[in-house]
């Protein structure tokens, strides 16, 4: 798990990380609809839309180095590579966590996702993060639901993991999109920064 400190005394987000550190609650969500019309026009090539929107979410997390930074009290650290956690259903009728780690090759990605996926969809045990790892970003699909907004549950204010949820496929004859979500904490992460992030995911899509 490869980081880097960052030097609060040169940061110019300093003020802000101080500043939103004393909220009890520091967590915003904001909702984004995004085009899929491209994604859902791979899948006769055997493109998975749920795998790949996986990989244009770990596009959009690397491509803002503020989602990949995480606080330790007062120290502020960047990851070079996130690792994505996502919700797996499992055939125990509940759900367990996978984690699959960043690959820039789609291709890479893709077969490295299914396996692991594969893996958590037949078992029992829910794998979840008890704190050891903050190099992770956690997602969860909401495939029954066009939604318009969301919040997950957070154990408390200095969880500083980002969360990312997406909805149903909407077909709005032959323009595809969906719903997507990004939660994060205001100590790291400005609105400009979740501007950034939605327009590396769109663009990931549309590079499929």
């Amino acid at each position: 798990m490869t980081h880097h400190i960052i030097d609060l005394n040169n940061w110019p987000r300093a003020a802000q990380f101080h500043f939103f550190r004393t909220y009890e609650k520091p967590h915003y969500a904001i909702t984004s609809r995004l085009d899929c019309t491209h994604l859902m026009g791979r899948k006769p090539d055997g493109v998975s839309p749920y795998r790949a929107c996986l990989y244009a979410i770990g596009s959009g997390l690397h491509a803002v180095p503020e989602l990949c930074m995480r606080f330790r009290d007062d120290v502020v650290v960047r990851h070079d590579m996130i690792t994505l956690s996502m919700t797996v259903p499992n055939d125990a009728g509940s759900f367990g966590y996978a984690y699959v780690p960043y690959v820039a090759d789609f291709a890479g990605f893709d077969t490295q996702a299914k396996t692991l996926i594969d893996e958590v969809a037949k078992g029992g045990v829910l794998q979840a993060n008890s704190g050891e790892r903050d190099d992770l970003a956690y997602l969860s699909c909401m495939p029954w639901l066009d939604y318009s907004s969301i919040n997950n549950a957070l154990p408390g204010p200095d969880d500083c993991i980002p969360r990312v949820t997406w909805g149903k496929f909407v077909d709005h004859g032959g323009r595809w999109d969906m719903a997507m979500t990004l939660e994060v904490h205001h100590a790291l992460v400005d609105g400009a920064q979740v501007g950034a992030y939605f327009a590396a995911v769109q663009s990931a899509l549309n590079d499929l």
